[in-house]
């Protein structure tokens, strides 16, 4: 698998060397804050990525932490050069047949037509390439998130298979759907600001799929619970994590505008309230709280408000962080009654604090026009977010269903049960933490 990795590899960069690209340029002045503001929010989202890989490797075994880290940054390589290769245009590219279902993948093959112009209908106030490098950390990000649901058991080269598959044929499809001008779900006027549908319903749902088909790790079969190895490092990647998200949704209004603080201020408060909540829901049932608990929390309110981050008030903020908390750490319960072994929560965090921020847009929504929300009167929102909803959920689930049973025909997806027990940072990188090698001083 190796050698077939490196021959594409090869032969994509020297293509990229004689490719004819077209880099258009432009006298225009830019917003120059707006532009330093997008590159800022642009390395945020970046930072996210390797937030989110000690969030997840700090609730992993010992034995699984460095594997368990490298799925998320291992994103940033295998993702970048696919979206410039042909991601970009898949997402973002002149619509393919009219249908608003995906982008003409010769639109911006190799970032031709892709510079430092601006786009006649999307992003018209920025250069072009910006707004490509601000979506690639997006696109970056969701196939890390579905990592946490199969970790501890799949093996590094079918993961490698199972990205590029779902980048190419979920995530980029969804993104032209809902943030294309001539998308099926922007004609519907779905309203997405900053991905809670396109990055977490599609990673919760990809997650609910994949703990399906690899099925339960042997310590779990064995009546085994998880227990967090290293809480420092779940801190530390949710702190990376909410300071990203800044970039994540303040720069989703693509300039350094009125909406963008809106956005900024809704999220600090909707992952505020809804850490806080997590930990009292957590003490209600009988626990102590936990600094776990508040971390799951702020980021399942992070998740929430991520679609209606530019849309909503400031105190519908609140009520739906507050919301998403309630409702996920229910699931989280009830899911770890089903059988099915979603490591670190995915699907309960991500996918249904996904939907919650998704429905209560619909309700909380002060755009004009058939975008008001259900609060202020207006319905149809809310059937087009149901519609949605539906439609995305057998999308991304069926979709990532079958695109898991495909990589395990191409290469096997799941580890041997020797490299289970062993743990996969030694059986798949030959890697491994071991802290007592380190001398202690006195």
């Amino acid at each position: 698998m190796a050698s077939v990795a490196f021959a594409v590899l090869m032969v994509i960069c020297a293509i990229a060397a004689i490719y004819p690209s077209s880099f258009p340029t432009t006298d225009t002045v830019f917003n120059t804050g707006d532009m330093a503001w997008m590159l800022v929010a642009t390395s945020l989202v970046l930072l996210m990525t390797p937030g989110l890989a000690f969030f997840y490797g700090g609730m992993v075994s010992p034995k699984n932490i460095i594997s368990t880290m490298l799925q998320s940054f291992i994103c940033l390589g295998v993702v970048s050069l696919l979206w410039y290769v042909v991601g970009f245009s898949l997402a973002f590219g002149d619509d393919l047949g009219g249908l608003g279902l995906v982008g003409n993948p010769t639109t911006y093959f190799m970032f031709n037509n892709v510079g430092t112009a601006a786009h006649k209908t999307i992003a018209t106030g920025l250069p072009f390439v910006l707004f490509a490098a601000f979506q690639l950390k997006f696109a970056v990000i969701t196939p890390a998130l579905i990592t946490g649901s199969f970790a501890e058991r799949v093996r590094f080269w079918g993961y490698i298979v199972f990205v590029n598959l779902f980048c190419l044929l979920i995530y980029c499809p969804l993104a032209h759907m809902a943030w294309h001008p001539d998308g099926i779900l922007a004609k519907w006027e779905v309203l997405d600001f900053a991905g809670g549908t396109v990055v977490h319903i599609a990673a919760g749902c990809a997650a609910l799929a994949g703990s399906i088909v690899l099925g339960k790790r042997k310590v779990v079969e064995e009546g085994a619970t998880n227990v967090p190895v290293n809480i420092p490092f779940v801190i530390l990647g949710t702190g990376l994590l909410w300071f990203g998200w800044f970039g994540f949704n303040a720069g989703s209004a693509l300039g350094a505008n009125q909406q963008a603080v809106k956005a900024f201020v809704n999220t600090n408060l909707a992952s505020a309230v809804a850490a806080i909540a997590w930990i009292m829901i957590d003490v209600m049932r009988g626990k102590k709280p936990s600094a776990l608990g508040a971390c799951i929390g702020a980021v399942v309110g992070l998740v929430a408000i991520t679609p209606a981050a530019g849309y909503v008030n400031y105190g519908p903020s609140l009520f739906i962080g507050f919301m998403a908390a309630l409702t996920s750490n229910q699931v989280v319960v009830w899911f770890h009654k089903t059988g099915l072994d979603d490591t670190l929560d995915v699907f309960p965090c991500h996918g249904v604090g996904g939907i919650v921020g998704m429905l209560l847009t619909a309700v909380f929504s002060t755009e004009t026009g058939g975008k008001l929300g259900l609060i202020y009167g207006g319905t149809h929102l809310m059937t087009m977010h149901l519609l949605a909803l539906v439609v995305v959920f057998i999308f991304t689930f069926g979709g990532s269903y079958l695109l898991f049973k495909l990589t395990d025909l191409i290469t096997p997806l799941r580890v041997e049960e020797g490299e289970e027990l062993e743990g996969l940072d030694r059986s798949q990188h030959d890697e491994t933490i071991l802290l007592a090698t380190f001398p202690v001083v006195e």
